[in-house]
């Protein structure tokens, strides 16, 4: 008996209502991206490792897919260099390329590749999945969507007004409450300086990114764990801890931060993004979260992250600005900002709460049964026409028992069931079948495209 075939660990296949599923997202945030004057690239699955490698720190070098040079792959590779068994060391000889890890740096290589055809500022976004060889569990693949858009060549904070402005139109239309959350990295690198932390800032915000997960005293301990003081970290819980509205800890952290040029810069800078923020008529809460770290260390201004208020669930969307995406690549001092939304964890939220309109998982919504040649060649015209309004509709391509047919159509939830025998041909009508009510009407062409519109 032959194996039967599987697919790789942390993979998955989508069957048709989940791709219906989806579609429905990623046409939606697709719709709201062209809204703001966003234009889609795409690039390529594979890229060189010369442009992936060393960008995502050692961790994510370690989480790249290699693929094997084609061909004699070994041929460069010595006896002395295969007994050795150093697999870091051969991969240089073996593999040239790999799967791209996530959007943002094949986005800057594209930039620096396109930089004389490019209008700046350039508004792109990008709908693709990446690959991580990443340990699989729940709610973790190895090869998933991002929806990521940026705007690259600007240094106005009228873009990250923008990006919020987009985040909140995208759930609103999914249906999805939310809660945006917003801080900045200069307003942590200026709490870094003011508890006399200054060069541990990566660890200080790694920690305190954690706070939600592990809760306050866990956080504490790793603090000290990284070399923290114990000065330092009493100073940093009040900090921590800040409640109120936003104007409040704005005005809190802005006299705790007098003494860091850097830190009054970030709260200027969020002070304006919350302030015009409040003319654009939001329908998510917005909120200023001084513990909001962002993992990624290239960030350099405001950070942004979002929570689905009615699901238990990580976030959903994330982003913020940077200064220098493209610096990796030899053409310093393009800044940027950007967002990513998380269709597979949004997918999950719209599953739980059972958000999808019906008519965007629906097929087909019309099937002719098939009674043989004669009776065929009288439907395929009314097919055609039903097809020609928008109407989703199969002729069943079998002269197949009448069960058969009619089962076909309950198990893809067809919702009508037309009928054309000896009888309904020489009347020139056709047969209707509600299959949720069990109604049947015999209706002309135009009547039952009428019905089923």
């Amino acid at each position: 008996m032959a194996n039967k075939p599987s697919i790789p660990k942390g993979t998955r296949d989508f069957g048709p209502e989940e791709m219906a599923k989806r579609n429905y997202i990623f046409d939606t945030i697709k719709s709201v991206y062209a809204l703001y004057g966003f234009q889609q690239i795409e690039t390529p699955a594979m890229e060189t490792l010369h442009t992936l490698m060393g960008k995502y720190g050692d961790e994510g070098d370690k989480l790249l897919f290699k693929v094997l040079n084609s061909g004699d792959y070994l041929k460069s590779v010595s006896d002395d260099e295969l007994k050795e068994r150093n697999t870091l060391k051969m991969q240089t000889k073996l593999c040239e390329k790999g799967l791209r890890y996530d959007l943002t740096v094949p986005f800057a290589r594209y930039v620096v590749m396109h930089r004389e055809e490019l209008q700046l500022p350039f508004k792109r976004y990008q709908i693709q999945p990446v690959w991580r060889a990443d340990r699989p569990q729940k709610g973790r693949y190895r090869e998933f969507y991002q929806c990521d858009a940026d705007v690259v060549g600007s240094d106005s904070l009228l873009n990250e007004v923008e990006l919020m402005q987009i985040v909140d139109t995208v759930f609103t239309k999914l249906g999805v409450r939310v809660q945006i959350k917003i801080n900045n990295r200069k307003i942590l690198t200026g709490i870094a300086e003011v508890i006399g932390e200054k060069d541990k800032i990566v660890d200080i915000t790694v920690a305190i990114d954690k706070l939600d997960k592990i809760g306050l005293e866990n956080v504490n301990e790793e603090l000290r764990a990284d070399g923290i003081s114990e000065d330092a970290i009493a100073k940093l819980q009040p900090i921590i801890k800040l409640e109120g509205t936003n104007e409040e800890k704005l005005a809190v952290i802005a006299e705790a931060l007098k003494e860091s040029e850097t830190g009054l810069k970030g709260v200027e800078e969020t002070r304006f993004i919350l302030d015009m923020l409040k003319t654009s008529g939001l329908k998510n809460e917005i909120q200023l979260d001084l513990t909001l770290a962002r993992g990624l260390n290239y960030y350099t201004g405001a950070i942004f992250e979002v929570k689905a208020l009615d699901v238990q669930i990580g976030s959903i969307t994330g982003g913020g600005r940077y200064d220098n995406l493209t610096g990796i690549f030899g053409m310093p001092g393009l800044s940027g900002v950007g967002i990513s939304f998380g269709a597979d964890r949004i997918y999950d939220v719209l599953n739980t709460l059972d958000l999808y309109p019906k008519e965007s998982v629906q097929g087909t919504q019309l099937l002719f049964i098939n009674f043989g040649e004669q009776e065929t060649a009288y439907c395929l015209p009314i097919v055609a026409a039903a097809r020609r309004t928008g109407i989703r509709t199969e002729m069943f391509p079998d002269k197949a028992k009448m069960k058969k047919q009619m089962s076909y159509a309950n198990a893809k939830n067809i919702g009508f069931v037309a009928l054309a025998g000896e009888s309904e041909m020489k009347e020139g009508k056709v047969t209707l079948k509600n299959m949720t009510t069990g109604e049947q009407t015999l209706v002309t062409p135009e009547e039952l495209i009428a019905r089923v519109k």
